[in-house]
């Protein structure tokens, strides 16, 4: 049978990863500054992580939500404290397109309304209503297309209220940082007015953070940088560490009723083990500080670099534009040097590394990147 095909492939086949690195089939090893799409958050096989499964798994790996599940609480108390959203609820599902899907029914429930704000260059997800608030027409086929969304330029507050003032919309989602839109950031006087108006408006206020969420930004929520709290928070990706698992936030103020939301997989012991572990080794290791303060050594290092290209983000979630396509940059990173990257659009590099990255392996890539881009860059102007 042949596999569907989803992604362009490098021919690499990973057979082993530890911390930042990861080995191929034939002993290459490399530096992982891509994180699997953002997903490895604790570093790569952390033996606190891997102990954790292991035990669990021993134990019950699996019983449906029809039980208790003493885990899931552990879970909740313990993210409520890390996070600083102890007043909240925890909803627990398996993939951020399923947290972001289910935050968008919970807020047409409690509003009662149907149209929903997204913004230009956003991606909640490929799934239904995900699908149809993001702003890609090459992922929404016709059985997703919906009247009810409304995708509006990023950071205008003015288009925003335009569409608000009409009474009907039920949800404004907005990113904590875009992250394949190429880690653009929401300013932090936008967040604060969305919180201001969705209150006005009687409409959910809700922070993806599914990509910028879990430390990566250097704060434990990228919407922390704002002083806001938005009703319903989505996550994934790094809450697991590569196990599947989601959440939804929930306000206090939002009261479900049994049967609104649900789930099969969401909230099973194994990856709940998980999720816990991930927890202790951020607080254990600092690992939030420390994406602050490795994400800010690499920003400044790129910025103060003599070359035309434009560095954005927060903590370890970078993007560098380019005048250029990438592509040649990120071959020759990954073949010559041994570095993964991630990539958005045709001319953005994206760095979305463990959290645990240290100064001595952003030096590596600091010294990699300048002498590929001389190359590249030169190749380039010669070119024009």
């Amino acid at each position: 049978m042949k596999l569907f095909d989803v992604y362009p492939l490098f021919d690499i086949t990973p057979v082993k990863a530890e911390g930042c690195y990861v080995w191929d089939k034939d002993g290459n090893k490399y530096l992982d500054l891509y994180g699997g799409h953002a997903v490895i958050s604790i570093g790569h096989s952390h033996p606190a992580y891997v102990q954790k499964i292991s035990d669990q798994l021993s134990q019950i790996g699996f019983y449906s939500n029809s039980v208790q599940n003493p885990l899931q609480h552990e879970l909740a108390d313990k993210l409520g404290k890390v996070s600083g959203c102890d007043e909240y609820s925890l909803f627990l599902c398996n993939s951020g397109a399923e947290a972001n899907e289910n935050a968008l029914k919970l807020a047409s429930f409690i509003t009662g309304k149907k149209k929903i704000i997204s913004y230009k260059k956003g991606f909640h997800g490929r799934t239904s209503a995900a699908v149809a608030i993001t702003d890609n027409p090459k992922i929404v086929a016709p059985v997703n297309e919906s009247p009810n969304a409304v995708i509006l330029p990023f950071n205008d507050i003015e288009a925003t209220e335009e569409v608000l003032k009409n009474g009907d919309v039920a949800a404004v989602i907005v990113e904590g940082i875009q992250g394949i839109g190429g880690i653009r950031l929401p300013d932090i006087a936008f967040l604060q007015q969305l919180k201001k108006l969705t209150e006005k408006y009687v409409a959910a206020l809700i922070l993806d953070e599914i990509q910028s969420g879990y430390g990566r930004s250097g704060r434990f929520f990228a919407f922390q940088y704002a002083g806001i709290k938005p009703d319903i928070i989505t996550l994934a990706k790094g809450m697991g560490n590569g196990f599947p698992i989601g959440g939804v936030l929930i306000q206090p103020e939002i009261e479900p009723w049994y049967g609104m939301l649900g789930t099969t997989f969401g909230g099973n012991h194994l990856a709940c083990a998980a999720a816990i572990a991930v927890l202790d080794v951020i607080q254990n290791e600092s690992l939030v500080e420390n994406a602050e303060k490795t994400g800010n050594y690499l920003m400044e290092s790129l910025t103060a670099m003599d070359g035309d290209f434009e560095v954005r983000g927060k903590g370890l979630m970078i993007g560098m534009e380019f005048p250029f396509p990438i592509a040649e940059i990120r071959k020759k990173l990954l073949f010559d040097y041994g570095i993964f990257t991630g990539v958005s659009g045709q001319n953005i590099i994206r760095l979305l590394p463990p959290l645990g990255l240290t100064i001595a392996q952003a030096d590596d890539f600091l010294a990699a990147f300048e002498a590929v881009y001389a190359d590249v860059s030169a190749t380039f102007a010669e070119k024009k």
